[in-house]
């Protein structure tokens, strides 16, 4: 059975060069030596984050349908991306307003958000306004509890999943050969 394609030809552009890190965000949801008790204890100081480290997290996606991320696509860059307290919200656009893939997009950016950040964050998904002639559906499924679970517990959709993850920790960084 031959898959759609959805968008044959799209655009790609170069990424943009990772934020440059200070030592502090090189604990990334670990712990800062400095900030370890004498018994071993985390401190109780919770880490701010911003879009920038969120985007970070989300750039080196694949993209489903092509060899490509999701920031070489511009499917996702930071100024789509709020951070308010403990909740996040990614705005992403489809690379074309029909395509079918735009819940597998959202959802693989939910399961990337969800590995690497602290539970305490609330994190929202959502299209582009105007971006996706589904749009209203979409974002109803990427934001619903019993949708997402029910769709991680589809074995070949965690596969494609996984695949579309399979970079992602490397955070900006190119792929070595």
């Amino acid at each position: 059975m031959a898959v759609e394609i959805f968008n044959s030809n799209p655009a790609i552009f170069a990424p943009v060069k990772p934020a440059k890190a200070s030592s502090k965000t090189d604990y990334l949801w670990a712990s800062d030596p400095a900030e370890i008790r004498p018994d071993g204890e985390e401190g109780d100081a919770e880490e701010p984050i911003d879009q920038d480290e969120i985007f970070d997290l989300i750039r080196s996606i694949y993209d489903p349908e092509h060899p490509n991320t999701l920031e070489e696509l511009r499917v996702v860059s930071a100024p789509q991306i709020t951070v308010n307290g403990n909740r996040v919200n990614v705005e992403f656009t489809p690379t074309v307003p029909h395509c079918g893939l735009s819940t597998l997009i959202g959802l693989s950016i939910r399961v990337r958000l969800l590995r690497a950040l602290p539970s305490r964050f609330k994190i929202d998904i959502t299209l582009k306004p105007g971006s996706h002639q589904s749009e209203l559906a979409v974002n109803k499924q990427l934001n619903d509890k019993e949708r997402v679970a029910a769709a991680l517990e589809n074995p070949t959709l965690v596969q494609t999943l996984e695949q579309s993850l399979v970079d992602a920790s490397l955070r900006g960084q190119p792929a070595e050969d």
